[in-house]
Formats: structure tokens, sequence, C-alpha cells
């Protein structure tokens, strides 16, 4: 038995499909940790969908920003985007099944026993572990309940860029949303700069990685993705970057738990 955590898949079903024929995938003994991003921008993104529903007992999922998206498009309170490529999810005849598993999907997954904690973009630097899964399961309940267009209709945009536990309501989920699956630079006293997309050292001087800003050794493991121009360097011990890219070309990435081992396919979208 084996866990494999794997990066923003993004619709790119065949070369996930390389990736599990690589790591002999067995459903019957092994786990997956999708770290979130499943879909849009390729071109297989409902395959994706349908594989993730068919082996959904062998599977751990963490929302990303571009499964927020797709919620929010298919919710009614947002628009779709000229690049995205959601129409076959949209038009399936399964795109209730899909929602319905979409929806009860955390923002964040801390597993003790193993030793690892995991979201889409990584942790904010002002969080505590157990802070942030606290925070994540807020956003996980408002998705779950009958306030989750509300939530939809406000996730977008970028503030508040600070962390307060004066925010309130919508302000407060949509930090907590965007800390969670959007993060890349911080400003020294951890705020969130969400512009600011390229790989560290092409950053301005008073931006950081966020995960440089986490200064204690942490407790467990950290597994992200998102972050593509890392190419699945990360250059802090115990933080694991699992987006290499896929989508723009590059590999898609799978890391064995239990000994760190990586293996890489090379994009045959």
């Amino acid at each position: 038995m084996a866990t494999y955590a794997i990066g923003d898949i993004q619709g790119c079903y065949q070369t996930f499909i390389l990736l599990l024929n690589k790591i002999q995938f067995n459903p019957n003994q092994d786990k997956l940790w999708l770290a979130g991003d499943l879909i849009n921008r390729g071109k297989a993104s409902l395959e994706v969908l349908e594989f993730a529903l068919k082996y959904k007992k062998n599977m751990r999922c963490v929302l990303g920003n571009h499964d927020l998206h797709f919620l929010a498009v298919e919710s009614g309170e947002h628009f779709a985007r000229p690049k995205d490529t959601l129409d076959e999810i949209l038009k399936s005849p399964n795109r209730d099944k899909i929602v319905k598993w979409l929806k009860k999907q955390p923002l964040m997954i801390t597993d003790k026993e193993q030793g690892f904690v995991m979201s889409h973009a990584g942790i904010p630097p002002v969080w505590r572990f157990k802070q942030a899964q606290n925070y994540a399961d807020e956003v996980t309940q408002c998705i779950q309940s009958n306030k989750a267009n509300n939530f939809f209709a406000a996730m977008y945009g970028d503030i508040p860029a600070y962390w307060s536990e004066d925010h309130k309501d919508l302000a407060r989920l949509r930090y907590i949303t965007n800390g969670l699956t959007r993060m890349r630079f911080c400003y020294a006293n951890g705020e969130l700069e969400l512009k600011t997309k390229g790989a560290p050292g092409s950053q301005p001087p008073f931006l950081y990685p966020w995960y440089q800003l986490r200064k204690k050794k942490p407790k467990y493991k950290v597994l992200f993705g998102h972050w593509a121009s890392l190419v699945g360097e990360c250059d802090k011990p115990n933080y694991f970057a699992l987006d290499t890219g896929c989508v723009w070309g590059r590999q898609l990435s799978a890391l064995r738990l239990e000994d760190l081992q990586w293996f890489r396919v090379d994009s045959v979208e």
C-alpha cells in the first residue's frame, strides 16, 4: 500500500493516466492525495472528475482556485472566462453528482498519523496549523450550506490582504480562501500579495515566498500545489511543491509519502 500526492492536473487527463501507470497505481490498495486544481485550462476536465468519482474511496482532495471557480460558475454567481474549459462538465449528465462531490472536498487536510498537511496554495505564515485547519473548515461549512451562493458571489477579490480575527462574514471567508488557494508571495508582515506569479527571485525585494516566512520547524510536512513556476522545487525542508506545470507543457508529478520519492512524467496533452 502506498500514498501518492499529485499536483495540479488541470484537465490533463492523458498525462494523469500516464503518471498513474508509472507509479503502478492499484486502486485495491493505493491512495491518492490530489492538491487541487483538478480541472480547467486542460481539455479533459470532465474525464478527470469522472475518474475522481469512480475512485473516490481511494482519494483525498483539496479544492483549488480553479475548482472553486467552477463551483461559482455552476452556481450562476459568476461568468466563465474566455480561457475556461468547463463546458463539458456543465453539460454533463453527471453535473449534479460532480458538484455534490466537489462541495464535500475540504480546503485543507491534516493527517496526524502520516504527519502531513495539504492545501492547494500553502499555509499563510500568520497561522499555526491548527488555526489554518479550523479556518479552512469554516469555508467548507459555508460551501455546504444554503449560504454557498452568497459566498461564491463574493469570493473574488484581493482584499482583505491581512489577517485579523476581527474579519467577519464574507470578508473573512475571502481571506481564508485566498490564503489557502491563491497565495504565492507575502510581505514581510505576512500580508498577502496576490498579483505576482513568477518564480522566487523574480519578485520585488519587499516580497517573500510564503513558506520562507514560516520560521518554526513545521510539526507536519507541508504539501502544496498552485505555483507552477516553482517547477516542483522548494528550498525549504519539509515543504513539497507538487505543481510542475503540466498544463503548460511541462510535467505532472507524484510524491510517494511513505519514502518521499518523486515520480514525474512529461505532458502528452
